[in-house]
Formats: structure tokens, C-alpha cells, sequence
């Protein structure tokens, strides 16, 4: 009887965050290596299943993994009915932070330790949940993470040897083949290479309010600062505007238009207070975007040599480093060189590729 191997597809039923679409460019990438033959041949003979909740609108375009909706419910509640249920007999994978707890054949990523870390960042609903979830995973699971300094963090919260936990990480390769739509320029009123971009929503931990008050200090209406996220205008509504502060607040925009504004920016600006490894400054790397990057601890295990930092408590200090890259000029052929070798540490291909001889080489113990 053939391994089988199920693929948790709860994020096709997701709003696009930076998990959902690790999880997709990561099927993406399993499925390339099994139906090119680079997959270890164990896991080739497998039957391999992307089991989806009814709800899901997301599609993958997959040519070896066969993609199946199961159950009827959604959310919290089709993760340890529904989904545990059609996963019997088989080992699972679940990329996105949560999975059945009843499955004990299963291999979790976990993305960051933020419900362990940064309590204030959460509803004490959300804690109690996710907390508990995390908990009762890493006694039934094998945890994976994204970054060093996840594994770290990780290991402390849920009391595992460091060494158990096996880091896959993120890449900015999907925005490779994105073909920037340069019309966004005009359409927010922009000129090329006279304003500075930060993408992200409010929540607490992207800390976008401070970017916004170091661009206010900044002072350049000429040379705003332009927020992408698909919640900000809500938030802000009355608030900074691009006339009287600095600061164009564009929404939602598709990959499209984020491309073109990585490609025509001043600086990248990520404020962000805790991640679980940081890829908006990667993207904007990939099209020679300079990034000016908060400290906090995984911004700089992604970014390294190739960017420059500011404390993400202090907006003066982001307004300073603002006005030093409009002293510096367009990016210097060291910093390029610096972001390609950085861009060429990641690949999702890699981390697909550690995934399946993880996979290969371990297994965890018990019936699901």
C-alpha cells in the first residue's frame, strides 16, 4: 500500500499574508521536484493530497499533488475535525502555523513565537487559542520554523531542543516573474525615485504608525512616504494625507503595482517591531530597491550587510536614515552586489528540498 501524504490547505481559504503565501509558493515548490523526478523516491512513489476546507477560493496550478476539498466546516473547527479525519492513515504536512493536534504523524511550521513573546499584540481570546494550540503541537508534532532566530525563540516557548526543530525558510523568488505595472506611479501621483515605500497592515507588530511619524518628521511632502495595505485607509481615515504630511496611503495594491514601487523607490522602509523572518525586504532587494530596516532580530538575519538599520522604537532615527539616502543618491553598485548575495540565500526550491528529506528522515511516532 503506497505512503499517502496530505498537505494542510486551510490557507487556500485565507486572505494572502506572508504565511498563505508561504505555504502556496512552498506546494508549488514540492509539487515542481515530484513530478520533475528530484524528489526522493520514497516520497515520489507516495499518493500525495492537497486536502482544502469547503471555503477555500484560492486555486494552486499543480500537475503532480491532487488538490480535494473535504468536509464541511471552516476555520479552527475543520483543522481538528475535518481535516484530522480525511489525514488518517497518512503523514501530513501543514504550513501554516496550526494542524490537527489528534495527528501525530504530522510536520507543523510554525512561523514565529509572537503569542510567547509579544502578549500585547493579541486579544487574550487569540492568546488562550493559539498559545494552547502551540503547546499541544509541539507534544504530538514534528515543528518546523523559517528562520534561526524562530528556532531559538521556538525552542524556549515550547520547551524543545533546538536542534529538533528544522528551519525552511522564506524567498522572495515568486515577485521574480512579476511584471511591474510602472502606472501605479501616476496613478498615486508619484514621481520615480522621489518617495520612500513601506508595505504592511496595522497590525501592532509591522508598527507602520511609526514610519508614518518619521515620515512626518521628515517633512517632505515632495518626498512621501507610501503605504501599501489593505487596511490602512480604514484606519487612517481623516488622518495623514500625501498634501499635509507626507504620506500617500494607497490600499490594497496587486503584486503588480507593488512591483513597480520597489522598482522606482528612494528606500524600503520596514519598521517592523517582530517577525518571524522579514520578506518585504527581500522583494524590494530583488529590484534593487535600498532598505532601510528596523533591528529587531530576524529583519537582520534575513537582510545582513544589505541594508541599514534604525531603531524601531525611535522615529527620529528612521527619519534620520531617511534623509541619509536622499544625501547617498540612487543605490551604489556595493549595495546591489551586497542584496544579490543576500536574494541568493533563499530559494524556495531549497527549502522544498530540505522539507522532503526531512520528511525522509524521520518520522513521528504513533498513530494519527
Amino acid at each position: 500500500m503506497p505512503l499517502k501524504i496530505f498537505i494542510n490547505g486551510r490557507f487556500l481559504s485565507q486572505s494572502l499574508t506572508g504565511v498563505q503565501r508561504y505555504a502556496a509558493e512552498m506546494v508549488k515548490a514540492i509539487d515542481r521536484m515530484l513530478a520533475s523526478g528530484e524528489a526522493p523516491r520514497s516520497l515520489g512513489d507516495a499518493e500525495w493530497q492537497l486536502l482544502a476546507p469547503p471555503n477555500a477560493t484560492a486555486a494552486i496550478d499543480l500537475a503532480y499533488i491532487k488538490t480535494r476539498k473535504v468536509g464541511r466546516r471552516t476555520g479552527h473547527a475543520w483543522d481538528q475535525l475535518d481535516l484530522a479525519r480525511a489525514a488518517w492513515g497518512g503523514r501530513l504536512i501543514s504550513l501554516a502555523n496550526s494542524g490537527p493536534v489528534a495527528h501525530r504523524n504530522q510536520l507543523v511550521v510554525i512561523h514565529d513565537a509572537q503569542v510567547f513573546r509579544r502578549p500585547d499584540f493579541f486579544s487574550s481570546s487569540y492568546l488562550t487559542v493559539h498559545r494552547a494550540l502551540g503547546y499541544l503541537l509541539a507534544r504530538r508534532a514534528s515543528i518546523a520554523t523559517v528562520s534561526d532566530f524562530s528556532r531559538r525563540e521556538l525552542a524556549d516557548a515550547l520547551r524543545l531542543p533546538p536542534a529538533a526543530i528544522p528551519v525552511f525558510s522564506n524567498s522572495a523568488e515568486h515577485f521574480a516573474a512579476t511584471v511591474p505595472d510602472f502606472g501605479v506611479i501616476d496613478r498615486l501621483g508619484l514621481v520615480p525615485y522621489r518617495f520612500f515605500l513601506s508595505v504592511g497592515s496595522m497590525t501592532k507588530n509591522k508598527n507602520i504608525a511609526l514610519a508614518i511619524q518619521a515620515a512626518r518628521q521628515f517633512g517632505r511632502p515632495d518626498i512621501p512616504l507610501v503605504v501599501v495595505g489593505g487596511d490602512n485607509n480604514k484606519v487612517f481615515s481623516g488622518g495623514p494625507t500625501a498634501g499635509d504630511a507626507g504620506v500617500v496611503l494607497a490600499g490594497r495594491l496587486s503584486d503588480h503595482e507593488i512591483a513597480a514601487l520597489y522598482s522606482r523607490a528612494t528606500a524600503f522602509v520596514f519598521p517592523s517591531l517582530y517577525e518571524g523572518f522579514g520578506v518585504p525586504p527581500l522583494e524590494a532587494m530583488l529590484f534593487g530597491c535600498p532598505v532601510i530596516a528596523s533591528t529587531a532580530d530576524a529583519v537582520r538575519e534575513t537582510c545582513g550587510d544589505a541594508a541599514v538599520y534604525f531603531d524601531p522604537l525611535n522615529a527620529g532615527e528612521l527619519c534620520q536614515r531617511m534623509r541619509e539616502r536622499i544625501e547617498a543618491g540612487t543605490i551604489s553598485d556595493d549595495e546591489r552586489r551586497r542584496q544579490q548575495l543576500r536574494l541568493a540565500m533563499y530559494s524556495w526550491s531549497k527549502s522544498a528540498n530540505d522539507l522532503l528529506r526531512f520528511l525522509c528522515n524521520t518520522r513521528t511516532e504513533g498513530a494519527p
